[in-house]
């Protein structure tokens, strides 16, 4: 079976991307096509990889502000060619769902979310960009046109599968696709459990606005409490400047000084609502507790009382209060780590990789039962595929 993988773009080392890499060990000879990759900046694991970049990967500064070249995507993500392919994989949370693939190429896609800044965060996505107003007036007609290109690609893969009941729902809602959840990756297996107390409070991703790091660092600049705070991103120099004399900025670490930061810490803050949030896991694994917004993937994975607790209102004031209010002795880390475990990356590619057996099944037996040459005709069954996907 000849695979083939997209990937909208390799320009950081994101929760998508730590998908991609744990998809590739299923097929590691298979080939990762993307818009774009900044060797620096992405996961080191991805140059040791067979990458084919698209055209505007050669275009001036496009890997380090891929923004620029925002209007030529969609035409240079249906470029790639996948004859040959049985399968195309496509990790996707823009463009690379938008692949042409031929006929009797199998298409998956694995959808994190639909577009953010053509959807469900459009608005804030204009408002955020640190551009004129000229540009921000004219900007929404444009994002009228994309939006359409990308409903039209929508409809192009045969399968789709996400990370979550939240993301599930999005792409019912805008791309009026049924999808399959299985939740993302997790190394629990690399990140030892910790039972000591902790003596900080961590937090930590890429510094952008709709993450809302803004509202724990002001929240601990009022409770004059320790905090730290691993990642890079444009929000750092905002953050600095809202911060109090016990807040620390760690900027970018390595995987083994961020495992010894969750072993160490009093708990793990999560303000932001993402689709699914890895670095919440992970935090979990470790054993540490997790202070979430009660919204998006942390509803599926922070269970209240047991594995850390969730506040109502995505403001510094509840975060602030829930601190004050919280007693670590309540907490069992063995039992956080047991819940963690569920995630893991072995997991993930068992069913993966049945998913897409069934799915190869499926199209083969579907094949034949439409073959002017077939007789016989039986309905098809699998557990985790339905005719609705056919």
């Amino acid at each position: 079976m000849k695979v083939a993988f997209v990937h909208d773009y390799l320009i950081q080392d994101g929760g998508a991307e730590r998908v991609l890499l744990a998809l590739h060990e299923l097929f590691p000879h298979a080939p990762i096509f993307t818009l774009l990759h900044n060797r620096e900046r992405a996961h080191a694991r991805f140059k040791q990889l067979p990458i084919q970049t698209s055209r505007l990967n050669d275009f001036p500064l496009a890997p380090r502000h891929y923004e620029w070249y925002l209007p030529f995507m969609a035409q240079a993500v249906e470029q790639f060619d996948f004859h040959g392919y049985d399968v195309v994989i496509s990790s996707s949370s823009s463009f690379a769902k938008g692949v042409i693939c031929p006929p009797q190429t199998l298409h998956i896609c694995y959808c994190h979310t639909p577009t953010r800044f053509l959807w469900h965060d459009r608005n804030d996505y204009v408002q955020g960009l640190k551009h004129s107003r000229f540009v921000k007036s004219i900007l929404p007609f444009y994002l009228h046109h994309l939006r359409q290109w990308d409903h039209v690609a929508a409809e192009r893969p045969d399968l789709y599968i996400t990370n979550s009941a939240t993301s599930q729902a999005r792409i019912k809602r805008y791309y009026q696709r049924p999808s399959v959840v299985i939740h993302p990756p997790v190394d629990v297996e690399t990140i030892p459990l910790s039972t000591k107390r902790g003596t900080y409070w961590l937090a930590g991703g890429r510094l952008v606005s709709y993450k809302r790091f803004d509202l724990v660092v002001k929240a601990f600049s009022k409770l004059h409490l320790p905090l730290k705070i691993y990642g890079e991103g444009p929000e750092e120099r905002t953050l600095r400047r809202l911060a109090g004399p016990k807040t620390e900025f760690l900027g970018h670490i390595d995987e083994g000084t961020k495992i010894e930061l969750y072993q160490n810490a009093i708990g793990y803050l999560y303000p932001q609502m993402e689709d699914f949030g890895i670095s919440a896991v992970e935090a979990m694994a470790a054993g540490r507790p997790v202070i979430a917004y009660r919204q998006g993937g942390a509803t599926e994975t922070v269970i209240p009382g047991v594995t850390g607790e969730q506040f109502e209102v995505q403001c510094w004031e509840d975060i602030a209060n829930i601190v004050l209010r919280f007693d670590p002795s309540r907490y069992t880390p063995q039992r956080i780590r047991e819940h963690a475990e569920q995630f893991s990356k072995t997991r993930f590619k068992t069913q993966i990789k049945t998913f897409i057996d069934d799915a190869m099944q499926t199209r083969f037996m579907a094949a034949r039962l439409y073959s002017p040459f077939q007789i016989e005709r039986t309905p098809i069954q699998s557990p985790l595929l339905s005719n609705s996907f056919l």
